[in-house]
């Protein structure tokens, strides 16, 4: 089988190496790609915006499976515009349909739907920059600290947690009059803050059954202790080592069956993952939001810890046959650490020279944003290189990525020393 994987960070790279393991995975293209998917497959210069080039490119090579990593196509509607084909429209695609992708592209409509399924979540108001002075009035109804949420994708940088309220009166009229965010925060969520410890969920579905992925948890903050700006993800642990039996039951019955059911009650067609952020609060299920796709960093420890074969998954995917797969997890734990550009998340260089990567050993090195020039690899990114072990538990795991991380040098890398710190 020919597939086409769309997207060019370390999600789609790690999805890259398993699908490449796969004898079922004939040409394997990603567009665009990164200096480390070229091991796996063929790059394809491509934005995975532009549907009218994906679709000569998916004709070209006889592609009959396309896997959408990044949000942003899933909310454009790539799914639609293949269905909508003639020539498309028997070609599978892993990612939902627009209408479904609402539930990351906008938070306002996750919250609705929370909401309508009975779906435990923060309470929350919607603003506009219309009813800028009802949003400055429910922020005093709050306690400290105060979250607010761009509506729209901001790139994983849309949410602020603020403990002052003036400040966050400030920041709610920049993001509504001065689109902090661009269009995503023309509207802002404002909800109440929860207190407790994030992890992740993830579902695939076929619309009418679901099997769960191994769990995560990530770190968002550029600096040790969680610290400073919001990036794209610091590095990631899976499985959670919190999340026992117990709470993994209570998210099942009161979160994924929910979700699933949800979506068939609105019938809304949905094909392929959900990504569940949770908090969990007094040893209870909130739903913080919902992602129409991996996470990253998640993808590379969760991705590595499922056993089965991910051609296999999908074509059950695309064949609504998930109830008869069995998902086989490696019962080990896995790490993932960022490594980033001297600093991101804001300005950064590109271009930097990447060596040593041939001195890793037993560890994964999956590249984010990387390219080859001149036969070299340099940097492209804020996020440029994750690098994935495996251990019998996740600090052993750890030492083993920063013992690799030790092998590999570029220009002002940056990496937190402290995965896992709060477990």
């Amino acid at each position: 089988m020919n597939i086409l994987i769309l997207g060019s960070g370390g999600r789609e790279c790690t999805l890259a190496w398993k699908l490449a393991q796969s004898p079922k995975c004939g040409d394997l293209f990603i567009a665009p790609g990164n200096a480390g998917t070229i091991d796996f497959g063929t790059n394809l210069e491509l934005n995975p915006n532009d549907f009218d080039d994906l679709k000569e490119a998916v004709l070209r090579h006889c592609i009959e499976m396309v896997i959408v990593g990044p949000e942003d196509p899933l909310v454009n509607g790539i799914h639609d515009y293949f269905l909508e084909d003639s020539d498309l429209k028997n070609i599978p695609v892993i990612g939902p349909q627009k209408y479904a992708a609402q539930l990351e592209g906008s938070k306002e409509f996750a919250k609705e739907f929370m909401y309508r399924h009975d779906i435990p979540t923060a309470q929350y108001k919607s603003f506009t920059l219309e009813n800028l002075q009802e949003g400055f009035d429910f922020l005093e109804t709050l306690n400290a600290p105060y979250v607010l949420k761009a509506d729209g994708l901001a790139a994983g940088k849309g949410v602020l947690i603020l403990d002052d309220l003036q400040e966050a009166k400030k920041e709610l009229e920049e993001m509504l009059g001065q689109q902090k965010f661009g269009a995503a925060s023309s509207k802002v969520v404002i909800e109440e803050f929860l207190d407790g410890i994030e992890m992740s969920s993830f579902v695939l579905t076929d619309s009418e059954n679901y099997v769960i992925l191994p769990n995560a948890k990530d770190y968002k903050r550029i600096g040790e202790g969680d610290k400073g700006l919001n990036t794209g993800g610091m590095g990631a642990i899976s499985p959670v080592p919190f999340a026992d039996d117990e709470f993994l039951s209570k998210v099942e019955k009161r979160v994924i069956i929910p979700t699933i059911d949800g979506l068939k009650k609105d019938k809304i067609s949905y094909v392929g993952f959900i990504f569940i952020g949770l908090i969990r609060v007094n040893n209870e299920p909130y739903v913080i939001e919902y992602n129409v796709r991996m996470g990253d960093p998640e993808t590379e420890v969760v991705i590595p810890r499922i056993q089965s074969d991910l051609v296999d998954l999908f074509e059950a995917t695309a064949a609504k046959k998930l109830n008869n797969f069995k998902l086989d997890i490696d019962p080990r734990s896995a790490t993932t650490v960022m490594m980033v550009s001297g600093g991101y998340p804001e300005a950064y260089g590109k271009g930097m020279e990447i060596t040593g990567l041939e001195n890793v050993k037993d560890s994964i090195v999956f590249h984010a944003g990387t390219k080859l020039s001149d036969n070299k690899i340099i940097t492209s990114g804020g996020r440029v290189l994750a690098v994935t072990s495996y251990g019998e538990d996740f600090k052993r795991a750890l030492e083993q990525s920063y013992k690799n991380i030790g092998q590999i040098h570029f220009d002002k890398m940056n990496f937190r020393t402290d995965i896992g710190f709060d477990l």
